[in-house]
């Protein structure tokens, strides 16, 4: 079999396969099997039609001795996998006719499988997205992560607060991994390095076991799969049996405790020093295992080790992997006895690496003591990485380099020990060479490239929304999944209004599912006729959640002072989470549902306004609130936003963007055409500017009386009248720093909205520019992304 000979079973061959699993691999017969029962027996018989494209791809990449793409990512936010993986291997139909043949739910089935808890956001569903697309291409590749035990923590809302619990998504068996036991390998960290013969030696004190758990990710049509390892950290030693039998018991499991802390919650919270110790472990671990790996699968092939960057190419993903340049280093010189400098070249032809953020705080920089105590053999390869860099670049400028002010500046590491680094949006791309690298930039001309961020359509277009891939499909016939460009075929059709009503309906109907989803969880009612205005991602200041909510309030206010004047009915959803130490993103959730329970509780607004926030935002609940959304909230402050993705995801299922130019909405709203966009707010360079004055705040909320009623009403207690002065630390922020800018924005993105009532009040207008947001979207398929990854950063080729 070759990986291009996919043939698609029957809805009978998947019956008789899911009845033997339920069998022999659940214990279970028909007649007692619980929805969990026939959820796993299902998984298992798509599994197995997954396997073999697996091994025959696994198999052609070692016969053609193909270079591998390796992506370390801390994050990989797959969503759930039994009905994509059923679509990408042409089997949904099949699938759902055998599972209600035997009178099961397919919702019900499908719905039952638990979110994969990997990742936090638009980092990790990217990750997802790339390793999907590396498989549709056929590019050879693995991806690297954490399996963690709980991932990022459950929300839920009391008192409208956000309360973290652990998130459970293990609780229950895996179906779609393979433990691979002979696949671990030892990682250490602390201790001492000492002098043996002229070499340097690490000898630590702490050790854990990195062991493999593989995931086949399975591209569209089945035709290739490539391999997502993630790594679960085991004792090296269960427990002192010696400190047990004497009742230490605490003691005696040390060993065990250090393991299970390492691969169990994404994202400890880093606000104490031991938080700083954990994050900087975790992101040593999973480098470092994958390094291993990397090197062992390398010499496996019988290549030399001098040949390393023609085989491997290594994505470092934002810089968590950053630490990957000296662990390549520290292994190539002290386990295989290169010269630093052969080890350091070699390093930067394999690795790349790519930016996401522009955020000082989220560049992360590790205190030389933490380093130098958690890592200390690196510690010493970091200064040497750095010192090497100033010796090949001597007119580097004295402030600039990786260890600065007892910091090691883990963003400079990663460019330094990159061949390619990348920005993930146009504008990002240019302002990483302009406010954040220029000076490694002017030293290294050529090394920053942009590749624009994409999604998925399989899973974001095809599997989410069905009602308009069936009208897509109707219209243009099929083969678009897999060229995204095809999309534009849509242009002319858009002109006809039996089109629009179709695309219309095919909105409504998801709209009419998502008010039934959001009454039955929430209890909230939801009139489907209204506008669903949706903003859902992590919160986050730079984001501007809050300035979302200021224009709900003056809105709400408006209805209140005008109440017989006409306005569009509004539903506004919000989705997200604060990390746990992010004090000011609470208290925006708390002000959103506050601001909630009063409006919606309002008689006098009734229908024409509502505010929903359902908790613990996931990829599952973006696959619903994304099709049904009529309004895309893209709003950050300009020159914050690296790039974006779920601004793709809704412009790609016919959702209008109000936004600043800011990431990738600089090239939506190219793409799609500024008339197809309701663009507000300052500049990039504006912002820089307006900074400037210490008093822009003030000036701001000045001008604005809508704003001063809004942050009055606040202050006053009218949404926390338990706590009137809940929001006083909100609101004097506002007056006296506000940075993200939500002041100065506020009168143009009320000016933005009104805009968008307009159009929506006029349904000719709203679905032509709805139907061309989606015709248009072609450029931001991941295929297109990773293309351009293969080409101009890793050198690599179609194995199809």
């Amino acid at each position: 079999m070759t990986v291009k000979d996919v043939i698609a079973p029957s809805a009978d061959d998947l019956r008789q396969d899911i009845l033997r699993h339920l069998t022999f691999t659940m214990g279970k017969d028909a007649d007692h099997a619980s929805v969990y029962d026939w959820r796993m027996a299902l998984s298992f018989a798509i599994r197995d039609r997954i396997v073999e494209p697996w091994f025959a791809a696994t198999k052609q990449t070692w016969e053609q001795g193909r270079k591998r793409v390796y992506y370390l990512s801390m994050e990989f936010l797959i969503g759930r996998i039994l009905e994509d993986a059923a679509i990408n291997l042409g089997l949904r139909a099949a699938a759902r006719e055998a599972i209600e043949g035997m009178g099961q739910s397919w919702s019900a089935v499908v719905e039952d499988e638990p979110d994969a808890a990997l990742g936090n956001g638009g980092l990790g569903r990217l990750a997802a997205c790339y390793m999907e697309s590396m498989a549709t291409l056929g590019c050879p590749g693995y991806g690297y992560g954490i399996r963690y035990e709980h991932g990022l923590f459950k929300q839920r809302f009391e008192g409208g607060r956000q309360v973290e619990a652990p998130e459970d998504w293990l609780k229950q068996r895996h179906p779609w991994e393979f433990e691979r036991p002979e696949a671990a390998y030892e990682i250490g960290f602390k201790g001492a390095v000492e002098m043996r013969a002229g070499k340097a030696v690490w000898i630590p004190s702490e050790t854990v076991l990195a062991e493999a758990f593989d995931m086949p990710v399975i591209g569209w049509k089945g035709r290739w799969a490539n391999t997502l390892r993630l790594w679960s950290a085991k004792p090296t030693t269960m427990f002192d049996l010696a400190r047990f039998n004497h009742g230490d018991y605490a003691a005696a499991a040390e060993p065990e405790a250090l393991a299970r802390t390492l691969s169990r919650v994404l994202y400890p919270d880093d606000t104490t020093y031991q938080g700083k110790e954990l994050r900087l472990k975790q992101e040593y671990f999973l480098t470092a295992a994958a390094l291993h790996d990397i090197i062992r699968r390398h010499l496996a092939g019988g290549y030399r080790l001098e040949d390393l960057p023609a085989h491997v190419a290594i994505q470092m993903n934002d810089t968590h992997p950053a630490i990957a340049g000296p662990e390549l280093v520290r292994i190539l010189v002290d386990l295989y006895g290169m010269s630093f400098e052969q080890a350091i070249e070699i390093a930067v032809k394999c690795l790349g690496y790519t930016n996401h953020t522009l955020l000082p705080e989220a560049l992360e920089r590790w205190a030389c003591y933490l380093m130098g105590s958690v890592l200390p053999r690196h510690m010493q390869i970091i200064e040497q990485i750095d010192a090497w860099h100033l010796k090949t670049n001597p007119n580097r400028p004295h402030y600039v380099g990786v260890v600065k002010h007892q910091e090691v500046r883990m963003g400079e590491l990663a460019f330094i020990t990159a061949h390619k680094v990348n920005g993930v949006s146009a504008l990002h791309t240019k302002l990483i060479k302009q406010n954040l690298f220029p000076e490694l930039d002017t030293l290294h001309p050529g090394r920053i490239v942009n590749q624009t961020n994409g999604i998925t359509p399989r899973r974001w277009l095809r599997m989410s929304n069905p009602a308009l891939s069936r009208l897509i499909t109707e219209t243009i016939g099929e083969g678009w999944e897999a060229d995204l460009d095809k999309l534009r075929a849509l242009e002319p059709h858009v002109e006809d209004p039996g089109f629009r009503d179709d695309f219309a309906d095919a909105k409504r109907r998801n709209k009419d599912a998502l008010a039934n989803w959001i009454a039955r969880e929430q209890g909230i009612k939801i009139d489907p006729a209204a506008m669903f205005d949706v903003q859902i991602k992590r919160i986050h200041e730079y984001k501007r959640q809050l300035l979302n909510i200021l224009q709900t309030i003056a809105q709400w206010h408006e209805i209140r002072e005008n109440p017989q004047a006409d306005y569009q009915p509004r539903v506004k959803i919000f989705g997200g989470k604060a990390a746990p130490g992010y004090q000011t993103a609470k208290e925006i959730i708390r002000l959103i549902n506050d601001v909630a329970t009063v409006v919606n509780a309002d008689p006098l607004v009734g229908d024409r306004l509502r505010i929903v926030y359902p908790a613990n935002y996931n990829v599952s609940m973006a696959e619903r609130l994304i099709p049904a959304a009529d309004l895309s909230e893209q709003i950050s402050t300009a020159g914050k936003e690296a790039s974006g993705t779920g601004n793709m995801k809704f412009a790609l299922n016919g959702a209008l963007t109000i936004g600043t130019l800011d990431g990738a909405n600089v090239e939506i709203r190219e793409e799609v055409g500024a008339e197809n966009f309701f663009l507000f707010g300052l500049t990039a360079s504006e912002v820089m500017e307006r900074r400037k004055d210490p008093e822009h705040a003030r000036h701001a909320i000045l001008q604005s009386q809508a704003l001063q009623d809004v942050l009055q009403m606040i202050a006053e207690g009218r949404f926390s009248p338990d706590e009137p002065t809940r929001y006083h630390g909100l609101v004097h922020n506002m007056w006296h720093s506000d940075y993200f800018l939500c002041a100065s924005d506020f009168e143009a993105y009320r000016a933005a909205q009104v805009e968008v009532d307009r159009a929506f009040a006029d349904p000719e207008r709203w679905w032509r520019m709805a139907a061309l947001n989606t015709a248009r979207m072609g450029f931001f398929s991941s295929d297109r992304a990773i293309q351009g990854y293969m080409t101009e950063i890793w050198g690599t080729e179609s194995a199809l």
